[in-house]
This record gives structure tokens, C-alpha cells and sequence, in this order.
């Protein structure tokens, strides 16, 4: 069983940007479609980002495309989430997940990391 930890949260104001790593700390995942999902405050959490490492391909919600960007790098078991031109509406907490399909309804995930917050501020 693989164990996921999220880093790279914190404060920042609109416009800035973050980077979020999330780590595969037993490499069980290397072949898993990896995928950022994140919750606000009384919100359901939603769908970001998601890299099929085995079809080359990502997918994004039209909320983030163009802003933040996927990627891994299985030779250090991360996955990494790129944000930039921050905004308010950004401010979750960020959640990596693994499954075998690229889903992007949280509820079809089984492996997911503790959440890292990022909070923009205006």
C-alpha cells in the first residue's frame, strides 16, 4: 500500500504562485493515474488536475487550464502541481490522489495523501 504526502502549500497573494509536490513515498504508484483535487471551506471537493503517466496525457478543469500545470517525475515517486496567476477562488486545500483510471470524480479514488492549504489572499 502506498502512502502519499502533499508539501508546498501556504499563503500567497492573488496573482502569485505555488508549487504543490506530492510524494509516493513507497513508489507504489509509479503506474497509477495521478490526479490534484482540492476543498474549500463547506465545499465538496472537486477535481483539478490529473497526469496518465501510461497514455502521456493530462486533464485539467477548465477552472485551472491555463493556469496550473501537472507533472511527475517517477524517477523521485512526485507528482507535481505548477499554479500560477493565483486567485482567491483558488484558496482549498490542495489533495493528491492515485487510481488505476484517469477519473476525475473524487469519490472513485482509494489513495489519497493528508491536504495541503492554499490560502490567496487579495
Amino acid at each position: 500500500q502506498g502512502q502519499l504526502a502533499e508539501s508546498g502549500g501556504g499563503l500567497v497573494q492573488a496573482g502569485g504562485s505555488l508549487r504543490l509536490s506530492c510524494v509516493d513515498s513507497r513508489g507504489a504508484f509509479s503506474s497509477y493515474v495521478m490526479a490534484w483535487f482540492r476543498q474549500a471551506p463547506e465545499k465538496e471537493r472537486v477535481f483539478v488536475a490529473l497526469i496518465d503517466w501510461n497514455k502521456g496525457s493530462t486533464n485539467y478543469a477548465d477552472s485551472v487550464k491555463g493556469r496550473f500545470t501537472i507533472s511527475r517525475d517517477n524517477s523521485k515517486n512526485t507528482v507535481y502541481l505548477e499554479m500560477n496567476s493565483l486567485t482567491p477562488e483558488d484558496t482549498a486545500v490542495y489533495y493528491c490522489a492515485a487510481a488505476r483510471v484517469p477519473f476525475t470524480a473524487p469519490r472513485l479514488y482509494d489513495h489519497w495523501g493528508q491536504g495541503s492549504q492554499v490560502t490567496v489572499t487579495v
